[in-house]
């Protein structure tokens, strides 16, 4: 990291995610930026503070980008992301009827990309269509009487005490499908936004964060109440943060699936910052 990216980055305004999954993206970000402004907020909402310009870049929802990127001009400016190649431990469907009965789905607020993920592989799987209601950020699963219940993050973590008919780990279950990786959320960048030096920023403070990964752990494991091996075993090998080829392939493939459900515009196009 150059002092010249370092100092191009004062006052940009960066939307980082709360969870554990993000913490190896952000934990460095104030070592390596220390001008910029870091937010830390749910992914839904930084969403929306991107898209009301109150944030500069932000680590949003996949799904967002999709979104937003043709009539607000977003553009991916990181090959840094949060993605999972198989099981992810942290997004989940706990369902209390079997798969072919479901009718009502809660969907986690903290939720998009997942919202939309669950709803494509149960619609093109098993040709299940549920009215979808939302979960506050606060409910817990026995709070909500749908026949199956989307949780994200750090609660989508903690098994439950109640006994379900199944529970799906949305990673795996894309990877069982598509054969593919999944990618949850992106750093975007608005496009009217002085941004010089952010996307090496960006790599930097992802590549210093992944040598901490023991150190993310254990300040992080008596917050969410995981014991701290297990959330160093979700950091190190469930997690992936590199966007490559097999990343776009997948969520060209995502894009695609989207579209033809109606949960995203048709025919979106990967925009990249430096291009």
């Amino acid at each position: 990291m150059t002092h010249e990216a370092s100092g191009a980055a004062a006052g940009v305004r960066i939307g980082a995610v709360t969870y554990l999954n993000a913490k190896p993206l952000v934990v460095a970000l104030a070592d390596v930026a220390p001008q910029a402004q870091v937010i830390l907020d749910y992914p839904s909402r930084l969403a929306d503070a991107l898209a009301a310009g109150r944030l500069d870049v932000a680590m949003i929802p996949s799904i967002e980008y999709a979104r937003g990127q043709a009539d607000r001009g977003y553009s991916i400016i990181s090959d840094a992301c949060i993605a999972c190649n198989g099981a992810v431990q942290s997004v989940k469907l706990f369902s209390r009827v079997p798969v072919n009965k479901i009718r009502t789905l809660a969907l986690d607020e903290g939720s998009r990309t997942s919202a939309t993920l669950v709803r494509i592989l149960l619609k093109q799987r098993f040709g299940v269509a549920p009215t979808t209601a939302p979960l506050s950020l606060g409910a817990s699963l026995g709070d909500s009487s749908a026949d199956a219940i989307l949780l994200i993050g750090d609660r989508g973590m903690v098994m439950p005490e109640e006994d379900f008919e199944f529970v799906w780990d949305l990673g795996e279950e894309w990877l069982r499908w598509t054969g593919l990786p999944f990618v949850f959320a992106l750093w975007i960048a608005r496009p009217d936004a002085e941004l010089q030096g952010v996307a090496a920023i960006l790599a930097a403070a992802r590549d210093a964060g992944l040598e901490r990964l023991p150190e993310i752990a254990r300040q992080e494991s008596p917050l969410i109440g995981l014991p701290e091996e297990h959330c160093l075993r979700y950091l190190r090998d469930h997690l992936t943060y590199r966007f490559g080829t097999p990343q776009r392939q997948a969520i060209e493939r995502f894009y695609a699936l989207a579209g033809q459900q109606g949960l995203a515009p048709q025919g979106v196009r990967l925009t990249f910052h430096d291009a």
